[in-house]
């Protein structure tokens, strides 16, 4: 019974882990637009980010209808959410704010602004605290790339 139980235990796992299968949302998909230019303003590392997840959107061969011009502009800020009995920060909080215009021919489609936030622990090793500000940093720009990006699959839907 013992053994018995074992092999289904270990079937089941070996299921579980080759039948899934992960897949990033918008990488690997074709679409029918093109994202033609892509102006950015702001934190050059925020736009880094956002501007290499934006031009790995591609248009299936040419037989894209649509071309659009993205306007972005982005800005980073970080604030002292608590302190500790000594009066040292213990929270931090990184706020990233973004406006984005979608325009097609000129036309101004949409224009949205929206803000991200990530409350995080202080580290007593700076180093590490720095590594754990860009990893925050890498994540919300990617949230702002994957918002601008569904927001132009709404708007090619429509």
């Amino acid at each position: 019974m013992n053994k018995f139980v074992k092999v289904i235990i270990f079937s089941l796992l070996i299921c579980v882990a080759t039948a899934c299968s992960y897949d990033p949302i918008f990488l690997n998909k074709n679409y029918e637009f093109k994202i033609e230019e892509i102006a950015l303003n702001g934190n050059k590392e925020i736009n880094s980010i956002i501007k290499r997840n934006l031009n790995m959107v591609k248009a299936d061969n040419e037989s894209y209808k649509k071309k659009y011009y993205i306007n972005v502009n982005t800005t980073k800020e970080k604030k002292i959410i608590s302190k500790d009995s000594e009066g040292d920060p213990s929270k931090f909080e990184i706020s990233i704010t973004t406006v984005y215009e979608i325009l097609d021919n000129q036309k101004l489609l949409l224009n949205r602004k929206f803000e991200n936030k990530n409350i995080y622990n202080n580290e007593s090793d700076k180093f590490k605290l720095e590594q754990s500000e860009k990893i925050i940093i890498e994540n919300l720009s990617e949230k702002i790339s994957d918002t601008i990006i569904s927001s132009i699959i709404n708007l090619n839907d429509n």
